[in-house]
C-alpha cells in the first residue's frame, strides 16, 4: 500500500473469511446479473467472478424461487472449491424471504438492506427489525445500502419540511445528500439498538453523479467509523462507466475513504461480467493500494511506429499475464508486483524497458529491425525475425520462474542491491 495514503480508521467486519476495514486491504466485490432461481447459471457466473478476483459476490434474492436456490448455490460452489462469500441483495420482501427460507439466511455471508425499500412507517420498522434480528441469529454482517434512486421518501419529506421552515434554507441537492447520510446513520443506530454489534455493520450511500458521490462519502466518513462500500451506481457502459467510476473512487481512495469497492458497469452485449472486477483491480493497483497482476507499460503509438505489432504484443502479454495469475499466485509469491514494458520505438523504448523488471523495445520507422530485451535494468538479449512475440513470452516465463520461484527470494535481494531505484 502507498505510504502516502492514510486510511480512515474503521471497525473491522468479517464477511465469512473475508475481512473488511481499515486494517485490511480495500476489498473488491461484484454482483451477478443472472436469475438466482437459475442455480446453474448463477454458480457459473459467481465462479467466474471469483476466479477473476472478486472477493465477495452479491446475488439478487428477490423471489421465493431465488431464495429457495441460495443454499444449493452455496453448496455447489463449495463442491467446486469456490469459497467466495455470497451477499444477499434484498429489497421490498427480504423479511418474508429470510423467514420462509432459513437455509437461505444461513447460507449467505452478508445481507444487503436498502432502508428506502424496506417499507413505510411501523410496518417498515417491523420488517427492518426482523431482518436485523435474523442477521443476529445467524451471525451475519449487514450492509445498509442507501441509494439516491430509492431514498426513504418519508425521511426526505421530513427533512425538506424542516428545511423550508429554516431561517436559511439549504439548496435541494444539499438536503438530498444529507438525507442519504441520515438514512444510513439512523438505520445503523436502529440496528445497534436491536442488538446488532457495531462490527457487523457496513454502510454505503450510492449516487450516479461523481461530485455528489465524493461530497456524500467525505461527509459520511467524517461522521462514523463503519467500513464504507464505494460505488458509483448506474455508472454506465464502456469507457463512460469506467471513467466516471474511476474519477469518483480515485478521489475518495486517495483521501483514505473506502474499504470495499465495486465498479458497476453495464456490460456491452456479449461482454463478460468479469470486466468490472478487472477495472476495480486495475484502479487499486494503479493507485498503489494493492497488487493483483503484473501490469504492462506500453506506448500509445505515433508516426514513428511502423505497425500495430507493439500494441498487439502488449495486449497479448497483458492477457497472458492475467490468465496465468491463478497458477502463478500460488507458485510464485510476489509476481503480482512485476512490471513489464512493451514499447514501440527507440525514443522511450529502451528507457522504459530498463525501468521495468522486464521490457522489450520494438523497432520503429527507419530503425534496425531488432528488439532488445531488458531484464532488471540491463540489456539481456536482442530478438529479431518472425517469432518475437513467442520468444518474448518464453523470456517472461523464464524470468518469473527464476525470480519468483523457489530460491527467487535470494535473487530478489541481489537484484535490489545491484539495480538503480526505479522512478514512479
Amino acid at each position: 500500500m502507498d505510504a502516502t495514503i492514510k486510511r480512515r480508521q474503521t471497525q473491522q467486519v468479517a464477511i465469512g473469511h473475508v475481512m473488511v476495514g481499515s486494517a485490511h486491504p480495500v476489498m473488491v466485490q461484484s454482483m451477478t446479473n443472472t436469475d438466482t432461481a437459475d442455480a446453474a447459471a448463477t454458480v457459473q457466473q459467481v465462479q467466474a467472478l471469483a476466479q477473476a478476483g472478486s472477493e465477495v459476490v452479491r446475488i439478487t434474492v428477490n423471489s421465493p424461487e431465488a431464495a429457495a436456490r441460495v443454499a444449493e448455490i452455496r453448496q455447489r460452489l463449495d463442491d467446486l472449491g469456490c469459497d467466495v462469500p455470497l451477499v444477499g441483495d434484498f429489497h421490498f420482501n427480504g423479511d418474508r424471504l429470510l423467514k420462509d427460507y432459513p437455509d437461505c439466511a444461513r447460507a449467505l455471508g452478508k445481507y444487503r438492506i436498502n432502508p428506502g425499500n424496506v417499507g413505510k412507517g411501523a410496518k417498515g420498522d417491523d420488517k427492518f427489525a426482523f431482518m436485523i434480528r435474523t442477521a443476529i441469529e445467524y451471525d451475519k454482517p449487514v450492509r445498509i445500502g442507501v441509494n439516491w434512486g430509492s431514498l426513504d421518501q418519508a425521511l426526505l419529506a421530513r427533512m425538506l419540511d424542516a428545511n423550508n421552515h429554516a431561517a436559511n434554507p439549504k439548496a435541494l441537492d444539499v438536503v438530498m445528500r444529507e438525507a442519504l447520510i441520515v438514512s444510513a446513520l439512523e438505520s445503523a443506530d436502529k440496528a445497534m439498538e436491536l442488538g446488532l454489534a457495531s462490527d457487523r455493520i457496513l454502510l454505503s450511500c450510492k449516487v450516479s453523479n461523481v461530485q455528489d458521490l465524493i461530497t456524500v462519502y467525505r461527509d459520511l466518513g467524517s461522521r462514523c467509523d463503519f467500513p464504507l462500500h464505494l460505488g458509483l451506481t448506474e455508472a454506465g457502459m464502456g469507457s463512460k462507466g469506467i471513467v466516471a467510476s474511476s474519477a469518483a473512487l480515485a478521489v475518495l481512495l486517495q483521501e483514505g475513504i473506502g474499504d470495499t469497492i465495486r465498479i458497476s458497469l453495464t456490460p456491452q452485449p456479449g461482454e463478460a461480467r468479469t470486466k468490472e472486477v478487472v477495472v476495480a483491480q486495475e484502479l487499486l493497483q494503479t493507485m498503489g493500494l494493492r497488487s493483483f497482476t503484473p501490469l504492462v507499460t506500453a506506448c500509445p503509438g505515433c508516426g514513428r511506429t511502423t505497425s500495430t505489432f507493439f500494441q498487439e504484443l502488449a495486449d497479448s502479454i497483458q492477457t497472458y499475464l492475467r490468465e496465468q495469475m491463478p497458477i502463478w499466485r500460488l507458485q510464485y509469491p510476489g509476481v503480482e508486483d512485476m512490471k513489464v514494458a512493451v514499447m514501440g520505438c527507440v525514443v522511450n523504448g529502451p528507457g522504459e524497458s530498463k525501468l521495468a523488471d522486464i521490457g522489450i523495445s520494438l523497432p520503429g520507422t527507419g530503425e534496425v529491425p531488432v528488439a532488445p530485451v531488458y531484464v532488471d535494468g540491463h540489456k539481456d538479449v536482442t530478438l529479431k525475425g518472425d517469432h518475437i512475440a513467442t520468444e518474448f513470452k518464453a523470456i517472461v516465463d523464464q524470468y518469473v520462474q527464476t525470480r519468483y520461484g523457489e530460491g527467487g527470494a535470494k535473487r530478489r535481494e541481489v537484484v535490489a542491491r545491484t539495480i538503480p531505484i526505479k522512478s514512479v
